[in-house]
């Protein structure tokens, strides 16, 4: 019981940095989407919690930012960050629970979760804008997922594991 409660909180708490993280940024949509603040803590929450509970902040946070603040755009933007952040939750949570935990698969984890995710992303986008008569090429899918992403890529693969390795010292 004492268990599920901590993953609550946690779960609770990533879903709040959800919420503030991007307002660093000042909403200015070329940095947020450079820097991506709003998937390290849905990160986090797959080290922490566990894929499921990772995996409704991926879902939740997205909406729940738009309700408050009116960004992102629920459509199509929105829409496919809810699938892009619940798969990197998922991912995330289920590779590392069957990695046994371990400070290696921290890495594998991560970068096999950001690449899934952007996948999702990339596929949902491309529904979404068939269905709305827009284009989405390979290299917007490209530039989207990855080119303008580096900064925030970067930042993940550096900052997520020291932070999942310090919390894992003080449990």
């Amino acid at each position: 019981m004492k268990k599920n409660v901590r993953k609550l909180v946690y779960a609770a708490v990533c879903l709040a940095l959800c919420m503030v993280l991007p307002l660093l940024t000042g909403n200015i949509q070329q940095l947020g989407n450079a820097v991506c603040l709003i998937h390290i803590p849905v990160l986090l929450c797959a080290f922490l919690c566990g894929p499921w509970y990772a995996l409704a902040v991926g879902i939740i946070a997205p909406v729940l930012r738009f309700a408050i603040f009116g960004m992102p755009p629920l459509f199509p933007i929105g829409v496919s960050m809810c699938f892009e952040l619940a798969a990197y939750g998922a991912v995330c949570g289920l590779l590392y629970k069957r990695l046994h935990q371990k400070a290696g698969s921290i890495y594998i984890s991560l970068i096999v979760a950001m690449l899934a995710g952007r996948l999702v992303w990339g596929a949902v986008r491309a529904m979404l804008t068939m269905a709305s008569n827009t284009t989405f090429t390979w290299a917007l899918f490209f530039t989207g997922a990855f080119v303008t992403a580096l900064p925030g890529i970067a930042l993940q693969i550096v900052l997520i594991p020291l932070i999942v390795l310090a919390l894992k010292k003080q449990n």
